[in-house]
């Protein structure tokens, strides 16, 4: 199968992780230069999108062209809007935060529940589990694993622990694979505060106010 990958150099690390050497893939860190080879390709993995949404667009004329585009910040249905639902390509939402696609099981979601079946036959080619979620930022593994980052910057804040100790209490406690700043370093803060940002947005849920700590280290590392 011939894959584009869209996005950084550890995207497409983590795509051949996740699918294997036996595809062909090809690598574009820029969308207009993707854009020429999106559909001679069998899938696209569009890690990008929610950096520059806008881009959609380069998906508009491409009738044949099946495409994961990232939904962790942006939904698909915020996609089709911005390209005034005019995109004849097939999206797919996917989780594309750094890290997750190279869990057994892909999380992804459809605009349309009657895409499924196309969205089962693509990730059958690729060989990978997959659950279904519905089309909202943040989608769900994200917007809960941010949260509880989120929260362990409220408790370092008000001084009631220490990084490592809530790290180290987190795994030890709740038999998590990572502690909440081992995670957000793996993340990336930057992806992190900015899914909180959005998911924030969409719903206005307190539980995803941002914890002014972590917005000092989001603003000193952007």
């Amino acid at each position: 199968m011939n894959i584009l990958i869209i996005g950084e150099p550890t995207n497409l690390e983590e795509a051949k992780a996740k699918f294997g050497g036996q595809h062909n893939y090809t690598f574009e860190r820029d969308h207009r230069e993707a854009e020429r080879f999106v559909v001679s390709n069998d899938l696209v993995f569009d890690f990008m999108i929610d950096e520059e949404p806008f881009q959609v667009a380069i998906y508009a004329d491409k009738e044949n062209a099946k495409v994961f585009v990232n939904t962790a910040k942006v939904s698909l249905a915020e996609l089709s809007s911005l390209a005034n639902h005019r995109i004849k390509a097939q999206l797919f939402g996917f989780n594309g935060l750094p890290t997750f696609l190279i869990r057994e099981v892909m999380e992804v979601s459809v605009l349309n529940q009657q895409e499924e079946p196309k969205l089962k036959a693509a990730c059958q080619e690729l060989g990978t589990e997959y659950l279904m979620v519905d089309d909202r930022v943040g989608l769900v593994t994200p917007r809960i694993i941010c949260m509880i980052i989120n929260e362990a910057y409220y408790t370092v804040q008000e001084g009631t622990a220490s990084r490592e100790d809530i790290d180290l209490a987190m795994k030890l406690g709740t038999n998590y694979p990572y502690g909440p700043f081992e995670w957000c370093n793996r993340i990336g803060v930057k992806h992190v505060y900015e899914l909180l940002e959005a998911v924030y947005e969409d719903t206005h849920d307190e539980r995803y106010k941002i914890c002014s700590l972590l917005k000092k280290e989001y603003l000193r590392a952007t």
